[in-house]
């Protein structure tokens, strides 16, 4: 019988041992945190070297990956997914927020050929150990204390960007704790129509599930990843009908994989 959080869905099954399980994990707390200064601490002296970022960003891939492997949590994608992807250029990711674990699960399945960055809050990069870091690693910094500064930095970031690049934004702001999504921002289709990019719509499933909010050690268990087809802002419509429609294909598909 399967266990059944709060909210009535049913948690996703282990995918270790309980023995493994803790094993995985005791390795985590007495290794991953040198690993993991490691991984901050490699933009402070490598961050200006030339190519830095076509190295460290797989770099930073492999370490997410050890983690979620240590936590006992596995990603699932299709392999037309992931081809999808992989050809995937000239495109701006939109992605459902519903966990902490929503970027490392994103960062597992995502093919080497595609290039991904994160717009970061202000307030992060300005952390002194994470600075150099984010950075170096070429996250967009975002002045949240005003939209227009916010949407006018991320617009010319997205601009100098590399076709094969593509910055991922959540939509809804924050993690949702709703059955379905959260209301949608309007800055993914704003930054598109700006820029001339599509929208590459991603939906992830069961991370809420494996880590609530409120908790701070997640669940063993399985995070699937949906890939849907690139969205074309409509210029002779709406922001708000654009932000309407890109909301509502997105939720169909997370609504129907609720529902099964």
């Amino acid at each position: 019988m399967s266990l059944q959080p709060p909210n009535g869905r049913a948690v996703p099954a282990a995918t270790d041992p309980a023995g493994l399980r803790v094993i995985k994990r005791a390795v985590l707390f007495l290794l991953g945190p040198f690993y993991f200064l490691y991984i901050a601490f490699v933009p402070l002296l490598c961050g200006k070297r030339q190519g830095f970022r076509g190295w460290y960003w797989p770099l930073v891939k492999r370490a997410c990956s050890r983690l979620l492997w240590l936590l006992s949590i596995r990603t699932e994608m299709t392999e037309a997914d992931r081809a999808a992807l992989t050809a995937d250029t000239g495109s701006i990711i939109v992605i459902n927020h519903r966990s902490h674990l929503d970027g490392f699960a994103l960062m597992d399945v995502m093919p080497d050929a595609k290039w991904i960055t994160f717009a970061a809050k202000k307030e992060l990069c300005d952390a002194a150990l994470l600075r150099h870091g984010f950075k170096g690693a070429g996250l967009v910094e975002i002045d949240r204390s005003s939209g227009t500064v916010a949407l006018e930095t991320l617009t010319a970031a997205v601009h100098a960007m590399p076709a094969r690049r593509s910055v991922v934004l959540f939509p809804e702001g924050t993690r949702t704790g709703s059955e379905s999504l959260g209301a949608f921002k309007a800055g993914a289709v704003l930054v598109a129509r700006a820029t001339g990019r599509t929208i590459r719509p991603i939906v992830i499933h069961a991370s809420d599930r494996l880590l609530p909010r409120g908790k701070h050690l997640p669940r063993s268990g399985t995070i699937r990843i949906e890939v849907l087809p690139s969205f074309e802002c409509n210029l002779s419509a709406s922001v708000d009908d654009d932000v309407a429609r890109l909301r509502g294909a997105m939720m169909a598909v997370f609504d129907d994989a609720a529902d099964r």
